[in-house]
């Protein structure tokens, strides 16, 4: 009986998980993936500048037919 739970003993520490939870799994993942830069805010500023540029178009017009 002895070998039979020495085996069992290894078997069980080949699947071993060094996370208890899957919040510590999720936690680690993020946290990884933070350091590697994948959640960087890209800032996009785009739309502001189009919103920028209609505002002087139509100012423009304003002033050249009013």
């Amino acid at each position: 009986m002895t070998s039979l739970e020495a085996a069992a003993a290894s078997a069980r520490g080949g699947f071993g998980c060094m996370f208890s939870t899957s919040d510590e799994f999720e936690m680690a993942l993020i946290t990884e993936r933070r350091a590697q830069g994948r959640y960087d805010r890209h800032r996009i500023r785009w739309p502001a500048v189009m919103f920028i540029g209609c505002a002087m178009m139509v100012a423009g017009m304003v002033l050249l037919f009013g």
